[in-house]
């Protein structure tokens, strides 16, 4: 088995891939863009809360995130 990225330039192109797909001649796996990657934070929240029985408050991640960069940034006394 191969794996190549291809870049779609034409509608019609698309189609002609999807319709190998559904031959079973092909798989098509879509690839996230960065922007998709970083995401909105707001969904990630929605994704971690989906996992959790008690999801955090926004409140909470603020808190946990000020409070690790604050480690993170302390001068070494």
């Amino acid at each position: 088995m191969n794996t190549i990225r291809v870049d779609i330039l034409n509608a019609k192109s698309l189609k002609l891939l999807e319709t190998l797909s559904q031959l079973g001649l092909i798989a098509i796996h879509k690839e996230e863009t960065a922007k998709n990657k970083n995401g909105d934070f707001i969904n990630l929240v929605q994704k971690i809360r989906l996992k959790d029985h008690t999801p955090p408050s926004l409140e909470e991640i603020t808190e946990e995130v000020e409070q690790q960069r604050a480690e993170m940034y302390a001068i070494s006394q």
